[in-house]
């Protein structure tokens, strides 16, 4: 595929934005119509990007069709919806799943799709806007290695690409990566949250955690920037982890798969959203700790 073949993209929100952009800067003509609101898409527009009245519009003057929305039903309404993109596609058309939803609906979905002539890869990302819009996400992609070769390009214009298996592969490996990052934000709230009532000194304790096997990411990059600064504006939304632990447990029932940390991970983001907190950071399920620890 080349840059002069063209690309449309549903769901112009906080990653398709700077996605789109990332796709104009390397070349791709991209057709784009407004999902929930008009502001991102006006200015995506404002570069070069051409607007379609709806999915099916998009689809029909496209050869790639890229869907990022929030989940599986917003997935479905874009692509089977009234006036959805399959209905406006041509046989040979590939679609491009970018958000994260169970892998049961990713398969489902290429299902449908392959009966009227159509690819399908499900590709999920990881990075958030800011790598969103240098172009470095990570990708998680699943697919025929024949679909995953024609992607390719469109794919590298947003980051890095890894062919993981087959359709539904790509969600699955995303969902491990939720599932690991649930799990470590609350081992690292309870645990720090243990060393401040115990009276010790959290810059000590941090300080000694960077150079021991305690040592991780979220605890050396991400919430310096959210609970240490003492904020959780921003950042990852605590009900959009909910929205994907929920899909790897439900991938997890169908498998006969327990997952107990997993599951009581779930329980205590749910809690912190019960308390009005779904749109704030994930981290603030350190709230919790703060609130049963009396800080």
């Amino acid at each position: 595929m080349s840059a002069a073949e063209n690309v449309g993209f549903i769901g112009i929100g906080a990653m398709g934005e700077p996605m789109t952009l990332a796709l104009r800067r390397a070349g791709f003509a991209v057709a784009a119509c407004a999902h929930r609101n008009r502001e991102r898409l006006e200015r995506v527009l404002l570069q070069g990007v051409t607007e379609a009245r709806d999915p099916a519009a998009v689809a029909a003057q496209s050869t790639v069709v890229i869907t990022c929305v929030p989940d599986a039903p917003q997935v479905e309404e874009a692509l089977f919806g009234p006036r959805g993109a399959a209905a406006g596609a041509k046989p040979g058309t590939l679609f491009v799943d970018m958000s994260t939803i169970s892998p049961v609906a990713s398969r489902a979905f290429a299902g449908r799709l392959e009966q009227q002539g159509c690819g399908f890869i499900d590709a999920p990302v990881s990075g958030g806007p800011v790598r969103a819009g240098a172009g470095t996400l990570t990708i998680m992609a699943g697919g025929s290695p024949g679909d995953m070769a024609r992607a390719k390009p469109v794919l590298e214009a947003m980051g890095t690409p890894h062919h993981v298996g087959g359709v539904g592969l790509g969600e699955t490996v995303k969902l491990v990566n939720q599932l690991i990052i649930g799990s470590v934000m609350v081992a690292n709230t309870e645990a720090l949250t243990f060393a401040r009532k115990a009276g010790a000194d959290l810059d000590a304790v941090r300080g000694v955690l960077a150079t021991a096997t305690a040592s991780n990411y979220l605890l050396n990059e991400w919430l310096p920037k959210t609970w240490f600064a003492g904020t959780f504006e921003g950042g990852f939304a605590l009900d959009l982890l909910r929205k994907d632990l929920a899909a790897a447990l439900d991938a997890a029932r169908a498998m006969k798969m327990p997952m107990p940390a997993s599951g009581l991970a779930y329980q205590l983001y749910t809690l912190q959203s019960a308390e009005g907190d779904g749109g704030l950071d994930y981290s603030a399920v350190a709230k919790f700790y703060e609130h049963v620890a009396g800080i």
